[in-house]
């Protein structure tokens, strides 16, 4: 029988598209090790994706958020309070931009691009953390997704390496903040993964191979290891890990030419 690290945690996982999600992998991996998970949607039609893979997973549950809409985020505190009374952790698997602002030139992104590149795969964890803190365990955790483009200029990747960039700092920022009521925040940053979200960057699958190829362990990696590496954070063995990033990605990160 499988060790139930997270017996008695309750948290969301925000948020999920479809099976190959990196947040599905992180709410069915977390679910397995005993927690209880609400998977947020961000629409009803994305939710009617989520529901179909709870049909079998008796600890997890489904919510619509899109947090970009301060209501919604005052609805999704609501629904903590009513399931849960207070949430162990939350993962932020959310990153968006417009797929024109992924080509050619970063120099050339439009304005409103870069707003909503900011705005979604960044601003949303600060306004996430400000919105559920008061339902946040006092020893809680919040786990966000970045990539290595955050610090590396990566061909396709443009604006979306901008908003990871902000989206670290924001995570450095708010584990001080947190922190004084010992909520730890941190960053997992996977390699390449051939996501729905990932698509979007053109030559995806050669900067897989690309990176399988060179990283110090000659092996793949995926969802599942996110999922392992993001499960640690949420759980008490990390009680004195905070304001972190860690890799995912074999290595690759350490690995000059």
């Amino acid at each position: 029988m499988r060790d139930m690290l997270l017996e008695g945690k309750k948290g969301l996982v925000l948020s999920v598209t479809n099976k190959n999600s990196i947040g599905w992998a992180c709410a069915e991996y977390a679910a397995s090790l005993g927690a209880e998970v609400c998977v947020g949607a961000q629409n009803d039609k994305m939710l009617r994706r989520v529901d179909a893979l709870l049909a079998d997973q008796e600890r997890m549950s489904s919510v619509v958020c899109d947090f970009s809409e301060e209501a919604q985020l005052d609805a999704l505190v609501e629904t903590v309070k009513e399931r849960f009374g207070q949430i162990d952790f939350l993962i932020h698997s959310a990153a968006y931009a417009d797929k024109t602002d992924l080509e050619g030139r970063f120099i050339d992104t439009s304005r409103e691009g870069f707003k909503m590149a900011m705005d979604i795969s960044c601003y949303s964890l600060v306004s996430l953390c400000r919105a559920l803190e008061p339902v946040m365990a006092e020893d809680g955790s919040v786990v966000a997704m970045s990539y290595l483009g955050s610090t590396r200029a990566v061909g396709n990747y443009n604006v979306m390496g901008v908003a990871k960039a902000a989206l670290e700092s924001s995570v450095r920022y708010l584990s001080q903040d947190l922190g004084q009521k010992g909520i730890r925040v941190n960053t997992v940053s996977p390699g390449p993964i051939n996501t729905v979200a990932a698509r979007g960057v053109k030559g995806l699958l050669g900067m897989i191979d690309a990176v399988h190829e060179r990283a110090p362990l000659k092996r793949e990696y995926g969802q599942d290891e996110v999922a392992k590496t993001t499960a640690y954070l949420v759980s008490d063995l990390s009680a004195g890990v905070s304001g972190q990033i860690i890799f995912v990605d074999s290595g690759y990160n350490v690995v000059g030419l």
